[in-house]
């Protein structure tokens, strides 16, 4: 008949040392920080085009929404094959 000893505990995780060392370089390290400037922020606020797009896009929600918007198959037609022949307008 065979002994066998039970697992001995402190070779349970051979890697536990290595994790270790890891979380103490992990919080000892400085976090990465995104700081956007103020002047950033207000040129991001007042871009006309932004404000126009959402106004297109508000409107164009409406139109979907009262079953108003027309779609033009024929033009629809020639965008796509002006793409897909690469004329891009």
């Amino acid at each position: 008949m065979m002994k066998i000893n039970g697992v001995n505990g402190a070779n349970l995780n051979p890697y536990q040392k290595q994790m270790q060392k890891q979380q103490q370089l992990q919080s000892s390290q400085p976090k990465d920080k995104l700081e956007i400037s103020n002047e950033a922020k207000q040129l991001q606020e007042g871009n006309g085009i932004v404000q126009a797009r959402k106004e297109k896009v508000e409107n164009l929600k409406q139109q979907v929404q009262s079953n108003e918007y027309d779609v033009n198959p024929k033009k629809t037609a020639e965008k796509m094959i002006d793409f897909w022949t690469n004329k891009r307008v």
